[in-house]
C-alpha cells in the first residue's frame, strides 16, 4: 500500500525532501492544482508520499538543467536563491508596495556581506560605509544596507519611488500609526454604509458561489484542465456569458453603477463605488499633519488601491482591459468578479504594513538612508546628504562614498512613472517622465539604445566624483544588447569581473527563463 501522510506531515516530509519550506497551503495547492491526489481517511485529508517523491523529483531534477540548457553553463546556480521562498525574498518592508523590477534583497545581501564563497572571493563593503544606489527605486539596496549596518544613499527621479523607499527605512511609533489607522477605518466603514455595496457584493458572492460550485467544481475541474480533458478557455468564456445577465440584473435591482465616464487613470480602470472611497480616504490624509504619518498612509492606500484595479486576477501586474463584469478567470479556474470596495483591502495592507515594519524595527541597526528626489547625473549629492542629516554629512566628509550597488532601469521595458499612474493621480504628485531613462515609451532602437548608453554613463560619471579612492561599482542588468562594456568606457571606469545568474524569484506575471549579470566596475587605473 501506499504511504499516506496527513496533510502536516505532508509539508514536513516535504520540506526535508528538498531542503526548502513546504507548507500545508503548498500541499493543498498541488492537489487543487491536480498534481497529487487527496485522499480522504477517517483522520482527514492524506496525500499518497509516493505521489509527492514522484511529484518533486520530477520538478528539482529538470530545473536546474532546463535553465542552464537555455542560459548556458556558465550562470551560478547558487546566485538564484530557489532555496528561498517568496516570503523570505519579499521579507518585512520589502513588500510594503508593488514595485516593477526589483531585485530580491538576498541579491544585495550577497555583495553587502563579509561572507566570502568560491564565487564571491572578496569582501566589498564594511559596517559604517556609504552604500549609493543612483537609480534607487523601492529602495531595496537602502534597506539591505540598513541590515548590513551600513549607510546609505539613493537618487530616484520619480517622487513617488523615493516615497516608497523612504517610507521603508523610516523609524515609526507604532502606537501613533494604529491609532490613525484605526480612525481613518471606522470613518471609511460609516462611509461606506452609505453607499449600498455590501448587500449587493454578499448577494453577489452567494450567486458566485452556487455558480461555481455547480460549473467548476474544485480540484475536479482544475484536473480535466491539467490532463486537458476539457478547453479551458471556450468553456470558461462560455460559462461568463451565462452569468453575466444574472449579474446585471442584480446591479440593476441594487442601483449599482458600475463605471465611472472620464479620460484618466482612476476613472477608467476603477468601479464607481472605489472611486468614491478613494476619495473619501484621500481627503482624510489630507489633514494629516503629521508628514511621516501621512506619507506611510499613503502607502498603504496606494497598496490598496493598486489591488482594487477593475482588471481580471491573472492581468493586475500588466493592465490589459477594465473589466466591469464577473469574468472567467484563468489564476483561480472560475468565475471571479471585479473589486466593489477597498474596505477590505484597506484593512489588510494596513495590518500587513504594520507587521512589516515592526519586524524591520527589530533588526534595523542605527544608520542612516536616505532617497532623495533627483537627476542622478546632476544632483549635487554632499549638499543633499548634508541637508538631510548633519551626522551623515560628517561620516561623507570623513570617508566618502565606497560604492555603489544598483540596477539601472532596463531599455523600454518599463515605465517607471506609469506604473504608479494611480498614486501620482490620487495624491496630485508631479511626474518627470521625460527624465526617465530607458522607458518603454521611449522604446529601443537603436538610436533610443545609444542614448541609453549616453545617459547611464553620465550618471556614474558624475556619481563616481563622490565615491572613494579603489571604489567598487556593482551594476544588476540584463545586457542582451552587450553594452555594458561601453557604458563603462564611457564612464571612465572598466568592467573587472561579472557575476552572472538565473532569475527564479519573479513577483510579477512574466515567469520565463531569464538571466542577468551583475557586472563589477572599477577606475581605469585601479585593478
Amino acid at each position: 500500500m501506499k504511504k499516506l501522510l496527513s496533510l502536516e506531515e505532508a509539508s514536513l516530509f516535504a520540506s526535508r525532501l528538498i531542503q526548502k519550506k513546504v507548507t500545508i497551503s503548498n500541499i493543498n495547492y498541488l492537489i487543487q492544482y491536480g498534481r497529487i491526489d487527496k485522499v480522504d481517511t477517517p483522520k482527514g485529508p492524506a496525500v499518497a508520499q509516493q505521489q509527492l517523491v514522484a511529484y518533486y523529483q520530477s520538478y528539482n531534477q529538470t530545473r536546474e538543467a532546463r535553465w542552464k540548457k537555455k542560459l548556458g553553463e556558465d550562470i551560478n546556480w547558487a546566485l538564484s536563491f530557489d532555496n528561498y521562498s517568496e516570503a523570505q525574498t519579499t521579507k518585512h518592508v520589502h513588500r510594503l508596495h508593488p514595485y516593477k523590477g526589483k531585485y530580491i534583497p538576498q541579491l544585495v545581501e550577497y555583495f553587502l556581506d563579509d561572507h566570502l564563497d568560491s564565487f564571491k572571493r572578496k569582501r566589498f563593503f564594511r559596517p559604517g560605509d556609504i552604500v549609493l544606489d543612483p537609480f534607487c527605486g523601492s529602495g531595496t539596496t537602502l534597506v539591505e544596507a540598513n541590515e548590513q549596518g551600513m549607510h546609505a544613499v539613493g537618487i530616484d527621479i520619480s517622487l513617488f519611488n523615493a516615497q516608497i523607499a523612504n517610507c521603508k527605512t523610516d523609524s515609526y511609533d507604532i502606537a501613533v500609526l494604529k491609532t490613525y489607522i484605526r480612525n481613518i477605518t471606522e470613518q471609511l466603514e460609516k462611509f461606506d454604509q452609505q453607499l449600498n455595496i455590501k448587500l449587493f457584493e454578499k448577494e453577489l458572492l452567494d450567486r458566485l458561489a452556487a455558480f461555481n460550485n455547480k460549473f467548476f467544481p474544485s480540484p475536479e475541474f482544475k484536473k480535466k484542465i491539467y490532463s486537458r480533458q476539457v478547453d479551458e478557455k471556450q468553456y470558461g468564456l462560455q460559462k461568463e456569458k451565462e452569468f453575466l445577465p444574472e449579474f446585471q440584473a442584480l446591479a440593476k435591482r441594487h442601483k449599482v453603477k458600475l463605471s465611472v465616464s472620464g479620460k484618466n487613470f482612476l476613472d477608467k480602470w476603477y468601479m464607481n463605488s472605489v472611486r468614491k472611497e478613494i476619495s473619501f480616504v484621500n481627503n482624510l490624509l489630507e489633514k494629516v499633519d503629521n508628514i511621516q504619518m501621512k506619507h506611510m498612509l499613503q502607502i498603504i492606500l496606494s497598496r490598496t488601491i493598486r489591488s482594487c484595479r477593475a482588471t481580471t486576477h491573472s492581468d493586475l501586474a500588466t493592465l490589459i482591459q477594465p473589466v466591469y463584469a464577473p469574468y472567467y478567470c484563468t489564476k483561480h479556474k472560475k468565475i471571479c468578479k471585479p473589486i466593489f470596495s477597498i474596505l477590505k483591502w484597506w484593512k489588510t495592507y494596513s495590518t500587513d504594513t504594520v507587521k512589516r515594519l515592526q519586524e524591520f524595527a527589530a533588526l534595523r541597526t542605527p544608520t542612516l538612508q536616505h532617497c532623495f528626489t533627483g537627476n542622478s547625473a546632476t544632483l549635487d549629492i554632499p549638499q543633499e546628504i548634508k541637508k538631510f542629516s548633519p551626522a551623515l554629512a560628517s561620516v561623507y566628509r570623513a570617508q566618502k562614498i565606497r560604492g555603489i550597488f544598483c540596477s539601472p532601469p532596463y531599455i523600454g521595458l518599463i515605465d517607471y512613472h506609469e506604473q504608479h499612474a494611480y498614486a501620482y493621480e490620487t495624491f496630485h504628485l508631479p511626474r518627470k517622465d521625460e527624465e526617465e531613462i530607458g522607458s518603454m515609451k521611449k522604446g529601443n532602437s537603436k538610436a533610443a539604445i545609444q542614448k541609453y548608453i549616453q545617459d547611464i554613463a553620465r550618471v556614474l560619471k558624475h556619481c563616481k566624483k563622490y565615491l572613494a579612492p579603489g571604489y567598487d561599482v556593482f551594476l544588476v542588468a540584463n545586457d542582451k544588447y552587450n553594452i555594458y562594456p561601453q557604458i563603462a568606457e564611457q564612464a571612465g571606469m572598466r568592467i573587472v569581473e561579472t557575476f552572472r545568474r538565473p532569475v527564479l524569484n519573479r513577483t510579477e506575471k512574466d515567469k520565463g527563463v531569464y538571466s542577468e549579470t551583475i557586472f563589477r566596475l572599477r577606475e581605469k587605473s585601479h585593478a
